[in-house]
Order: structure tokens, then C-alpha cells, then sequence
């Protein structure tokens, strides 16, 4: 085969094919180059096309490279195959990947009981029991679901993905087409953490309709559900109508969306801060601790600090704003003629033992006059109400991510024994 190098190429880091070490069969291919030129880089020869040079100190051996007679190793030539992955970090990115799935999952699916539970809480002001323990919260759970079927605390999850969805879409869209940043470096100015924040307040407003749209799906008793009339997105049509203001005739006690756009925004931003901060917090002081406490030879302790991390910023994140949601949660739901379950547990024996059913007659004004008006008429701990299904809620979590842990760190070391 014929060189493509031009006569004047000289080598540049190409061992001359004089060298002992190919063997007196390879004739020199650049006879005018320089002695220290051609003793420089090893490379690959010229002719492959596509070949890959050797950068400095990654020149291999050549008792590993060269076989007997100057030719070309078996283990080390340079047609070899290029080594895998090793299995040590497959097994760490089997263990990340596991326990990040086990997280996502428990988050948005097995945490969905706790949720319906907990926004039915909110809403029902007539309930005589305001469920702030899980014991409570489990019984009554548990009261639906032997009534209703498992089906009645799983509602309106479908909505649920398609407003997180909405949320991410709007989000990626308006800083795409705006100066907003999506992310903050490491180095920000405060122009750039409003920036931040007015792009979180602005996500929250875009999803709202469907957001209330979703809020009526998961509170919404089973028992008067219209199976045969319900789809899949019915969280998006009913979010367009309720924006344009047309579709089912609603009470007249129904809020506008301008209305709810500062509690919405807000409730939003300060969620969004408080979890970030904490996130942040409980991170430095893992890296304080992380020489005394983690163990070397651990690969989860690369994946789970960062989960562990956001699972305590959701849970603080959603105390401190716990009262923000239930005032956003009843005026969302004002005027929308809902019926939801009762939440006290009281089964109507006249009625085929099925769960009582009330519906939502709220008269608020807007959100100060609602706030104002559960600490006259509830007390304080009227803004708490579901706050035991909140606590269940992240114990399943917490637990599902703790178990998970456990299962991998002992598939990991039975691999290492094997």
C-alpha cells in the first residue's frame, strides 16, 4: 500500500521503520527526517486512515506492545479491542441507577395515596378530625379503601404527570426565549437569583389551570365519578376551559385566575428556596462528616447523599409551607361544585354502608381573607389539616430509600466476595 505522507513529511513523532525494534522487514518510509524526530512519539502508522495518535505519556510499552520477531502483541497491539467498562463500576452504576429508580418511583407513584389523602384533608373544613398524626390518617385510608376499592386513593395520578410535565415544558420554553436562567452558576449576582426565582413564579402561573384542573381529579369522590365520561386528558381540557372561562357551568362563588396567581407564584417560589437551601445545607455537612463517616469502598455514597439531600428539603420544604398550600388548595377549589369523601371516617349505615360524601362551600374573598379566616374559625391547627398523611408520606419514602440502600450495599458485597 502506498504512503500518503508527502516526501517532505518528517515523521513527527513516526518511529522510523529502521528501528530494530519493527524488524528489518519495514523499509524507512521518511528517510530525511531527523534522528531525535524519529526516536520521539510512537503513533500508528500512516497508512490506516482514521488512525488515532498517542499523546505524550500514553506511549505503550513495548515488551507489552510488540511480539516475537518485532510483530504486533496479542493483548496490546494496535488492533486490539479497547477494555470494557470494569465491573466494579458497572456495579456502582447498577447501584446509583437503582436506588435513584427506587426514589423517583416511591416519589410520584407509591406517594400518591398520601397525597389524594392529604389534599381531601385541606379542603374539608366540616371534618371534626384535622388528621395532624399518621395513625389517624392510616385508619381512615385504610376505611376508604376496604368502602371504595384500592382505585379511590390512586385518582387523578395521570393529571399529576401531565402538570409536571406542563411545569417542566413551560419552564425550559420561557427561559429559552427569555434572559431567565434556568440554572445559576456557581458565581451568581443577584440579578440572575431574581431572574431565578421571577422564572419559577412564572412556571407556577403557566401550570395553574391545570393544576386546578388536577386538584379536582384527586379530591373528587369515586362515588360520584363519571367513569364512562372520563379520559386521560381531561386535566388539559378542563385546564383550557378553565382559563377561557367556558366549559361547565360553575357557582358564582368560583375565583378568577387572576386571583390566584400571587398565592400560586408564591407558594411556589418559597417551596422552591426553602428546598434548595436545605439541600445545600445537608450536603456541606455531609462533606464535613464524610471522612469520619463514609466508608471507601462504599460506591452508594456517591448516589445517596444527593438523594437523602432532597428528600430532606422536599419534607422541610412542604412543612414550612404546609398552611401556603391548604389557603391555595380551598381557593383553587372554590366554586368548582366538588364532592369530595369524608374525611372523619363516617361510614352512612342507611346507604349500603358506603363512605359519606359532602361537597365544598367555601365563600372566601381571596387568600389574606382565607388565611384570616381558618385561624378565626379553625385555629392554627386548621392550616395543618392532612399534616399526618404529609408525615406518612416522606416515613414511606425515607424508609423505601433506606431498605433500597441496604438491598444494594448487600448485592454489592456478595459480587465483591464472588
Amino acid at each position: 500500500m502506498a504512503s500518503r505522507r508527502p516526501d517532505s513529511f518528517d515523521g513527527l513523532g513516526y518511529r522510523g521503520r529502521d528501528d530494530s525494534l519493527y524488524g528489518a522487514s519495514y523499509p524507512l518510509r521518511s528517510a530525511g527526517a531527523p534522528t531525535e524526530l524519529q526516536q520521539h512519539w510512537v503513533t500508528t502508522p500512516p497508512d490506516i486512515p482514521g488512525s488515532r495518535n498517542l499523546h505524550t505519556g500514553e506511549t505503550p510499552q513495548h515488551d507489552e506492545q510488540l511480539g516475537e520477531h518485532g510483530g504486533r502483541g496479542v493483548a496490546g497491539g494496535w488492533d486490539a479491542p479497547q477494555p470494557g467498562v470494569p465491573p466494579g463500576e458497572q456495579m456502582n452504576r447498577f447501584a446509583g441507577f437503582g436506588i435513584g429508580l427506587v426514589s423517583l418511583f416511591t416519589e410520584n407513584v407509591l406517594s400518591h395515596p398520601c397525597i389524594v389523602f392529604r389534599r381531601q384533608c385541606q379542603v374539608n373544613y366540616h371534618a371534626r378530625c384535622y388528621h395532624l398524626t399518621p395513625f389517624s390518617t392510616v385508619s381512615v385510608m385504610y376505611a376508604l379503601t376496604k368502602a371504595q376499592g384500592v382505585k379511590c386513593l390512586w385518582k387523578g395520578m395521570t393529571s399529576t404527570f401531565i402538570v409536571h410535565g406542563i411545569t417542566l415544558g413551560a419552564e425550559g420554553i420561557i427561559s429559552e426565549f427569555t434572559p431567565l436562567p434556568r440554572d445559576l452558576p456557581h458565581r451568581w449576582t443577584m440579578k440572575q437569583l431574581a431572574g431565578h426565582f421571577l422564572l419559577k413564579g412564572l412556571t407556577a402561573v403557566v401550570a395553574l389551570p391545570f393544576y386546578c384542573a388536577s386538584l379536582i381529579e384527586t379530591v373528587q369522590s369515586e362515588i360520584v365519578r363519571d367513569e364512562s365520561s372520563s379520559g386521560l386528558l381531561d386535566c388539559i381540557r378542563e385546564g383550557v376551559a378553565r382559563l377561557l372561562g367556558v366549559g361547565a357551568p360553575h357557582s358564582r362563588r368560583l375565583l378568577p385566575l387572576s386571583a390566584l396567581l400571587v398565592p400560586a407564584a408564591l407558594h411556589a417560589i418559597l417551596r422552591y428556596v426553602v428546598m434548595s437551601c436545605v439541600q445545600r445545607v445537608v450536603l456541606w455537612l455531609h462533606q464535613r462528616t464524610k471522612k469520619q463517616w463514609t466508608e471507601p469502598s462504599n460506591p452508594l455514597d456517591n448516589y445517596f447523599p444527593e438523594l437523602a439531600a432532597a428528600w430532606a428539603g422536599a419534607l422541610v420544604a412542604d412543612v414550612l409551607v404546609f398552611p401556603l398550600e391548604t389557603a391555595l388548595h380551598r381557593l383553587s377549589l372554590q366554586g368548582t361544585r366538588t364532592i369530595i369523601d369524608a374525611t372523619d371516617g363516617v361510614v352512612a349505615v342507611g346507604n349500603g354502608n358506603s363512605p359519606l360524601v359532602m361537597p365544598v362551600n367555601t365563600q372566601y374573598e381571596g387568600f389574606s381573607e382565607c388565611l384570616h379566616s381558618i385561624r378565626r374559625r379553625e385555629g392554627v391547627a386548621g392550616y395543618y389539616r392532612g399534616f399526618g398523611a404529609l408525615v406518612t408520606q416522606y416515613a414511606l419514602h425515607g424508609a423505601l430509600l433506606a431498605a433500597a440502600r441496604t438491598v444494594l450495599r448487600l448485592l454489592l458485597l456478595d459480587g465483591r466476595l464472588s
